[in-house]
């Protein structure tokens, strides 16, 4: 901790600032510890390139230095080197089309060497605007295996082109995110990811808090977080915290937490949001039982920042005896999304005994789709009809 602040969200929220901010920052982190924390963020962003014959490798250890043709399943190693003040920090991006890997150390013979400006690549990652490139330099092997470099060369642009557009940009298409993870909240079982894109679009390059709710997996800790992971790379200046009724320690990323706890425990709740809000987004995708789902609407909608997004997620369960639901029974997500359209209304009530809610006084918009409702946090205030039209 720096102060009441951990040391990426002191690099976010100091990336948004002046190259002095940054440095600060990282002075502030530790220029190793700020390195880490990059190096894997950029190693969480990478998409592998494809498998296949098109895959590279270095020589072996000892050997001719360079690229050449490897088979399916191949790997390479692409030299990252983050520049600092005094010194420079090697990591080495293992890559083959079935992940990317970053860790500590120098290269014997990379493919390929990438050299970027810490405060340069802090902006990329986590900043607006223009940022600075980096130095890329080809590691060829002697002239009489250049035929074999030859031959891998488009392989080897595909990678570096990966690794570089990692460290300077944001993925936007959800639908593709999603698929990427594996969520289900597009193509399979859902289709959601197109109406998050509509309602989460203004947040997605602001610093923001995210929590869902239900990390998936089950009693395994190292199973689960797809749509963590998905949020993580979607929102680039944004923390993710995932909470699940089982522990997740195996579920990890650079700006993720998962914490365990009961959502339908109240008290649990109220101890979360103190200590990890307020939040801009909150996503329910945990047991959806319906008692659940209004305990967890009850506690912590209060903790959504005004302009945030509170998210119900599988609303078919109120139609469903076990999940506690059925047609017209009390106590549903749907009967209690009946309340918010009154709620929206309520300075029009010509009741004038009436006391509003938390809920009346705060959603300010409520959207609707197939087994998906969206409610917008504000202050709902608005002035209601003159008073001189007649009520009755």
């Amino acid at each position: 901790m720096i102060g009441n602040e951990t040391p990426i969200w002191r690099l976010l929220r100091s990336a948004g600032g002046a190259d002095d901010d940054i440095r600060a920052a990282i002075e502030e982190i530790g220029e190793a510890p700020a390195a880490a924390l990059m190096a894997d963020e950029v190693a969480s962003r990478c998409e592998p390139p494809p498998g296949g014959s098109s895959g590279i490798q270095p020589y072996p250890s000892g050997g001719s230095s360079g690229i050449r043709p490897d088979p399916p399943g191949g790997s390479f190693d692409i030299q990252l080197e983050l520049a600092g003040a005094g010194r420079s920090h090697p990591y080495v991006l293992s890559v083959s089309a079935s992940g990317v890997t970053a860790s500590a150390a120098t290269a014997e013979d990379p493919a390929a060497l990438i050299v970027y400006d810490l405060v340069a690549l802090a902006r990329a990652l986590y900043g607006t605007g223009v940022h600075g490139e980096a130095r890329v330099e080809v590691n060829w092997p002697p002239a009489e295996r250049l035929g074999e470099a030859i031959a891998s060369i488009h392989a080897l642009a595909r990678a570096v082109e990966s690794v570089l557009t990692a460290c300077r940009s944001a993925e936007t298409n959800l639908d593709r995110l999603a698929t990427r993870f594996g969520s289900d909240k597009y193509g399979t079982m859902h289709w959601y990811t197109p109406h998050y894109a509509r309602y989460f679009s203004p947040l997605r390059d602001e610093l923001v808090r995210v929590l869902e709710i239900g990390v998936g997996g089950y009693h395994d800790p190292a199973s689960g977080g797809a749509s963590l992971r998905m949020w993580q790379r979607y929102f680039r200046r944004g923390l993710v915290f995932g909470l699940d009724l089982f522990p997740k320690t195996g579920v990890q990323g650079p700006r993720i937490r998962t914490l365990a706890g009961d959502q339908g425990d109240p008290a649990a709740l109220r101890a979360l949001a103190e200590e990890h809000g307020p939040f801009d987004i909150v996503i329910d995708d945990g047991s959806h039982m319906n008692a659940h789902v209004l305990v967890a609407l009850r506690e912590l909608f209060p903790h959504v920042r005004p302009g945030g997004l509170y998210v119900v997620e599988d609303v078919q369960t109120s139609y469903w005896p076990m999940f506690g639901g059925g047609r017209d029974v009390p106590g549903t997500t749907a009967e209690f999304a009946k309340t918010v359209i009154d709620g929206l209304n309520h300075r029009e009530f010509a009741d004038p005994g009436h006391v509003p809610s938390y809920f009346d006084g705060h959603v300010v918009a409520a959207h609707f789709h197939h087994n998906l409702m969206v409610l917008e946090k504000g202050d709902n205030h608005e002035q209601a009809a003159p008073s001189w039209i007649p009520r009755r």
